[in-house]
């Protein structure tokens, strides 16, 4: 499995895209967990030693959704409020926008805008239906972030990337058949190679790798986080009222994997947007 990613990324460098590598942030983090010994102390210290990593995650712990009301003023708070897990989690998410990005260009901050967007809504998706569907909030955060990472790794190397798949605001979303006939190549399996470089759990790279469609070969996790992402993309929609194409396709799957009636749908994204909203 590994060889075969290893071989897939080797190919995209050879058509000249390149997968950004690790920060040395998340490098540190994860060997002092696989380390003996490893303590809050130790990871507040590492991850603090990014000024700007430190403060992006500041502002994603005090969510309501993850700090649960909680004052958190510190990183070593953080950790031992939210969990260890949990926050180098949110550390992958929150670095990864600064590791892909074109610093003069403006579509690349509206794509982040609304990758966090999308994550957040998510994350209180699945704040509210984890004794259901035991997805957890940093876990949809993290596929929320990373789900349509393929798309600035392609707008980096194909600057007519937007303009010629007419990507012109943030409601737009890149159709694969259209990646494919004009760049030989899709933003889910870049996602989906991207999300294995830096070592997500196998269900999130998998989620992010069919976050277009409801996969039938695929079950459990899988499926559900999804879910997950599809509603919360069309709740994205249904906030900014415009109109979500894919919906009435998904819309019957989504909401069964998830558990909602079709009758409680719009409580649901009441409930939910009111939150996002606040």
């Amino acid at each position: 499995m590994h060889a075969d990613i290893e071989k897939a990324i080797k190919e995209l460098v050879s058509k000249g895209i390149k997968l950004p590598p690790q920060p040395k942030v998340l490098i540190e983090l994860q060997k002092k967990l696989a380390s003996r010994g490893c303590n809050t102390k130790d990871l507040a210290r590492i991850i603090s030693s990014d000024p700007g990593i430190t403060a992006m995650l500041f502002k994603t712990v005090r969510s309501p959704v993850f700090s649960g009301g909680r004052k958190i003023n510190s990183v070593e708070q953080a950790l031992m409020v939210i969990g260890v897990k949990q926050v180098y989690n949110l550390v992958q998410a929150v670095v990864l926008s600064t590791s892909i990005s074109g610093a003069t260009r403006k579509s690349f901050d509206i794509f982040w805008t609304r990758s966090q967007e999308v994550a957040e809504i998510a994350a209180l998706i699945a704040a509210d239906r984890v004794s259901v569907c035991n997805i957890f909030p940093d876990q949809a955060y993290l596929a929320g972030i990373f789900h349509e990472c393929g798309v600035p790794v392609l707008m980096q190397r194909f600057p007519d990337y937007c303009a010629k798949l007419k990507l012109d605001n943030t409601t737009c979303w890149p159709k694969l058949a259209d990646e494919d006939a004009l760049f030989n190549v899709d933003h889910c399996s870049i996602g989906y190679l991207m999300a294995h470089h830096w070592k997500l759990p196998d269900f999130i790279c998998h989620a992010i790798l069919y976050h277009h469609e409801m996969p039938h070969e695929e079950t459990g996790a899988v499926r559900t986080l999804v879910a997950t992402l599809q509603l919360a993309t069309h709740f994205y929609h249904r906030i900014a009222r415009v109109k979500d194409p894919a919906w009435p396709k998904l819309c019957k799957e989504v909401l069964a994997e998830l558990g909602i009636h079709p009758d409680t749908e719009q409580e649901f994204y009441e409930d939910i947007s009111a939150k996002f909203l606040a």
